[in-house]
């Protein structure tokens, strides 16, 4: 094959693997996520959704936007959720939970979430870079010359010094 129709077909082969990436991009951006919740307040009143973006929602209700029963009686911790990728089995799934037993849905959230934490405690809010003390910059650093360890001057960084003793057993 002549070197300018191995370039051409390579150029081809590109453009072409291109296409395939920005359509599977294109796919993954379409795609929707429905999710069924159940939130909770202290007292253990529940109250069962579904929704698009589960995390825009539980905000909503923790704020209080979300008028009517979660409002009135502070539901707003987001205790269990599913997703879905069609809408239809979500609306179903919701009304199949609501229409449960109290007690069949606190089985169903203890199954899930025994403790009853917050799944969406932190949401919402700015979040923390943390960063491992070694790696800090705000305190000096010391290079040793013998053996060329990294050592910061920081007192809680020791270990404390074991106590000394005299020789009539006293501590110094």
């Amino acid at each position: 094959m002549p070197k300018g129709q191995d370039l051409s077909s390579r150029a081809q082969s590109s453009r072409a693997e291109a296409r395939r990436e920005q359509e599977r991009d294109l796919q993954l951006r379409n795609e929707r996520r429905y999710y069924v919740y159940i939130m909770a307040n202290r007292s253990l009143n529940l109250y069962t959704g579904v929704t698009n973006s589960i995390y825009q929602r539980a905000l909503q209700h923790k704020s209080g936007e979300v008028e009517g029963f979660t409002k009135k009686y502070n539901i707003n911790r987001l205790v269990y959720y599913e997703v879905f990728e069609q809408i239809g089995n979500a609306i179903a799934r919701e009304k199949q939970i609501k229409a449960w037993t109290r007690a069949k849905r606190l089985a169903l959230i203890k199954s899930m979430n025994p403790a009853w934490q917050d799944l969406a405690e932190g949401w919402g809010q700015k979040a923390e870079m943390q960063i491992p003390r070694v790696a800090r910059d705000d305190k000096p650093l010391n290079v040793r010359k013998d053996d060329k360890s990294i050592r910061r001057n920081d007192a809680s960084d020791r270990r404390p010094e074991a106590p000394t003793f005299d020789n009539k057993n006293k501590i110094a």
